[in-house]
């Protein structure tokens, strides 16, 4: 357990306009209206003072989380302890640099980070453009839809350790894959990212745009709590036509399911608990798994 009482100080003394929350619904916070408290949420508006509480949490040696939108996040029924730092329109701001680049902060919903650039006529970001997550957690994780992956237009990457120290990566320092980053193994955090796009009209940008959102509404369950696909595409094959040809469409446990709309979704149908849907993404696995041979893993990421 942590000293509360000495963050608090030190924060007041340090970053006195460092928003902290106590005891903190992480239902409030992510996709899937699902979670516990968390002891300290705090809202970094600078990279200073996020620095600073990185600083803070490893003197105190308290548990230090990040939280983006928390579009991709399972967090757990009982909270979590130590400190939860959520970056979700705090690390705010975009900018156009010279030769068709741009920049955004991490805590940018990739959505505005693609209509940022379709208003500039910069094209390359409109698989982006229906992804709820920021643009912190989609550099993280390499996010991607319909054909087109972050890593496809990332040219560089400014992080902080967490020791606070700032730097640098390049796309090829990034290691970028699927669904994957080296930040993961680090653990560093996303300050901004540079984006390096194509001209084209601003119609046609829109147009794509426009096309992709309404293939989403069409076959996504946008109407009910979710973190996005909950599985990884595996190998061989896809994780929804597997899901479905498995006959689990609908399969539920407790308050959680597997979307009748679309199998790669694992929904809330209102009172779902954390663990109600990590039992469903574990059955699930293991159902494909016996009748295929193809082992399916989460892609929503298990606080």
């Amino acid at each position: 357990m942590f000293d509360l009482t000495l963050l608090q100080q030190n924060l007041r003394q340090k970053s006195p306009e460092c928003e902290l929350k106590y005891n903190e619904p992480l239902s409030m916070h992510t996709s899937f209206r699902i979670g516990g408290s968390a002891e300290v949420m705090a809202f970094p508006k600078t990279k200073d003072q996020l620095a600073e509480i990185l600083k803070l949490s490893k003197v105190l040696d308290c548990n230090c989380a990040i939280l983006g939108a928390g579009t991709n996040v399972l967090a757990p029924d009982e909270g979590v302890s130590g400190i939860v730092i959520c970056l979700k329109d705090c690390m705010d701001g975009m900018e156009m640099l010279e030769n068709d680049r741009i920049r955004v902060m991490a805590g940018v919903t990739m959505t505005r980070a693609a209509v940022f650039a379709a208003n500039k006529g910069l094209s390359g970001l409109e698989f982006a453009h229906g992804i709820p997550g920021t643009v912190g957690g989609g550099v993280y994780m390499n996010a991607g839809a319909y054909g087109g992956e972050i890593c496809q237009v990332c040219e560089s990457v400014e992080i902080l350790d967490r020791q606070g120290n700032l730097r640098q990566l390049s796309a090829a320092q990034m290691a970028f894959s699927y669904r994957h980053s080296i930040l993961e193994e680090t653990g560093d955090i996303v300050i901004s990212a540079i984006f390096k796009l194509t001209p084209q009209p601003v119609a046609q940008i829109r147009a794509r745009m426009k096309e992709l959102m309404e293939k989403r509404s069409a076959s996504q369950p946008l109407d009910l709590p979710s973190a996005g696909s909950a599985f990884k595409r595996p190998a061989k094959g896809y994780a929804a036509a597997l899901i479905d040809e498995a006959g689990l469409k609908g399969f539920q446990i407790g308050g959680a399911a597997i979307s009748t709309k679309h199998a790669g979704f694992a929904v809330n149908l209102g009172n779902a608990s954390a663990e109600d849907v990590r039992m469903l993404l574990q059955q699930v696995s293991d159902i494909v798994f016996e009748k295929t041979g193809i082992r399916l893993e989460p892609e929503v990421r298990i606080w």
